[in-house]
């Protein structure tokens, strides 16, 4: 059973994002209104308004940030099917980076994260003010709550930073009616790099008292893990290389010098119903089937299934499932796989034939899993029924897209287009990471969203000591990982050498593991393939500006000393 009790949230009138941009009359006299004067009366009270920006930063984990990073890449696609999810043609225009500053995902993400920006400082000011002694609270316990949120403002600042590069860094909220100038790119890595760098000693390490009932907190190895992920990007951030101070990082925390962690064995224990018991994970927001569980909701995981799909979980507590998000294709309508070397995620994954994520996903329990993916038939009520699409044929799962409908497995399609406007029910693989038990599971809708896990700590080493030279070094920490995949003695673990590891392979690799996570942009930009590369229905772009995305209309509207991002008109 979870403990949630530093999740119980309390809804506060905060500053919205459009205050900071626009003039506001300041001399109304108001008769009744929340301050931190008259709400902070207790010690939970406080803890109240240090939550305050942990719930909406858990949902910044889906919607407009996950399809900024996936469907604009080479792995996940929101395609026309038959007129459903054409949507005015906007993922149509995420895949094809023809994207503009009138689309809602380019707003809202710029919205979404800086609502926790001001949430968080809000807070931040709100405890810094604080005489903790009339709180029962030490100095210590203050200084932690401190750089708790100034961590979690660091970790908006560094996707804000990711998206759209040139941002206004706010660090005062209270009395603020304006926004601020854009920083340059160097002064906000300077500055992300500096929060993270002097909050960790204030911050607690996992194992140190008071960290038992964590979940959901900010550590020394989670601040560090963000430092490292500043680090790896720092050459498409501001052109230099910190891939040494990287690799520090990382060694640190697999050394356990910021608290123990390791790999588990097993390769769904980290997104599993008791993850948050898991030796793997550095950072999570806590989920609960009765409160928050954002991963699973329509703007990530929920939605990422077919018409129907939860009759094969025997999850029905919420109605039917949508296929707003499939894995693109690996092969064209004739079963033959494509020859660009990008994109073709499940492909990839079956270059390694062995691995037990291959196996379709099935509830083997209550509370037990095997199997990644869904593909093929999909037979329920001890496969007396079968899934069937919305338009009433039997639904058949496949690697392609195109207009299948209801033609059998292994007969010829005639009509051979296959792109984003031209798919069915059918068309694309979906990968199932987190669990859906059925309605009757004790433990149905309760993983923790990890946002943070050691894997990533170990792959983002391998890639430091491949870019070093050292491919034996980095064959070996990513077989370490691997390892839970395949049987002893596979020969899909990568030899001692290091010798098939390319940069291609490489980027295959981080494209398995961390699939579906809401990172594979990011990851082509660092290889430079983002708008190079060719993958389904995608040529390469060769424009410099796509790396970042525009700052969105409707915020350049309310905010106007923000000046648009190069390449976007003004």
């Amino acid at each position: 059973m979870k403990n949630n009790k530093f999740f119980t949230y309390i809804a506060v009138s905060l500053i919205s994002t459009s205050l900071l941009g626009g003039c506001t009359d300041l001399d109304e006299e108001l008769y009744d209104r929340v301050t931190s004067e008259n709400f902070i009366q207790t010690k939970n009270d406080v803890y109240r308004t240090f939550l305050r920006s942990f719930e909406h930063g858990y949902w910044t984990v889906q919607g407009a940030q996950y399809i900024m990073q996936e469907n604009t890449a080479d792995q996940i696609m929101t395609p026309n099917r038959e007129g459903d999810w054409f949507d005015g043609g906007i993922y149509i225009r995420a895949h094809n980076h023809t994207w503009t500053p009138q689309d809602w995902f380019v707003n809202d993400g710029w919205n979404n994260l800086y609502t926790g920006v001001v949430q968080a400082t809000n807070s931040l000011e709100d405890i810094q003010a604080l005489d903790p002694a009339k709180f029962s609270m030490s100095v210590e316990e203050q200084k932690q709550l401190i750089a708790e949120l100034r961590t979690l403002r660091a970790w908006y600042y560094l996707r804000l930073f990711d998206l759209y590069r040139n941002i206004e860094l706010i660090t005062q909220v209270k009395g603020q009616t304006r926004g601020k100038e854009q920083s340059s790119p160097e002064e906000t890595f300077a500055f992300i790099e500096k929060e993270l760098q002097e909050s960790l000693p204030d911050l607690l390490a996992k194992g140190q008292p008071g960290t038992e009932q964590f979940d959901g907190r900010w550590t020394k190895a989670g601040a560090m893990s963000l430092l490292a992920r500043l680090y790896l990007n720092a050459e498409v951030y501001i052109g230099q290389n910190k891939y040494n101070e990287c690799a520090t990082i990382c060694q640190e925390i697999i050394d356990g010098t910021y608290g123990s962690y390791g790999i588990e064995s097993r390769w769904d224990a980290p997104f599993d119903w008791n993850n948050d018991e898991s030796q793997e994970t550095i950072f999570a927001f806590p989920g609960t089937f009765g409160r928050s569980h954002w991963q699973y909701d329509g703007g990530m995981y929920w939605w990422m299934g077919p018409y129907n799909g939860h009759q094969y979980f025997g999850f029905t507590d919420w109605g039917g499932m949508n296929p707003r998000f499939a894995l693109q294709p690996g092969l064209n309508v004739d079963s033959v796989e494509y020859t660009f070397e990008l994109g073709k995620p499940f492909v990839k994954f079956q270059k390694y034939k062995d691995d037990v994520r291959l196996k379709k996903y099935k509830n083997t329990g209550e509370s037990t899993r095997e199997g990644m993916f869904l593909y093929g038939y999909l037979p329920y009520n001890n496969d007396q029924d079968t899934v069937k699409t919305t338009r009433g044929y039997k639904l058949y799962i496949r690697d392609q897209v195109g207009w299948f409908k209801d033609l059998k497995p292994g007969q010829e399609l005639a009509d051979k287009e296959s792109n984003m406007n031209h798919a069915d029910q059918n068309s694309g693989v979906y990968p199932v990471k987190y669990p859906f038990y059925p309605s009757t599971s004790p433990h149905k809708i309760e993983s923790d969203y990890v946002e943070i896990r050691l894997a990533e700590i170990y792959y983002t080493l391998a890639e430091c000591k491949f870019r070093a030279g050292d491919k034996a070094e980095a064959a070996r920490l990513l077989n370490l990982v691997r390892s839970r995949y395949y049987p002893a003695g596979s020969t899909s673990l990568y030899e001692a050498s290091g010798n098939e590891l390319t940069e291609q392979e490489l980027l295959d690799e981080w494209g398995r593991e961390f699939l579906a996570e809401g990172r594979r942009r990011i990851d082509l930009i660092r290889f430079n393939k983002f708008t190079t590369g060719t993958w389904w229905d995608k040529t390469p772009d060769n424009a410099e500006h796509l790396k970042i995305f525009p700052i969105g209309q409707n915020v350049l509207n309310i905010n106007p000393q923000l000046r648009q991002n190069p390449g976007y008109g003004n």
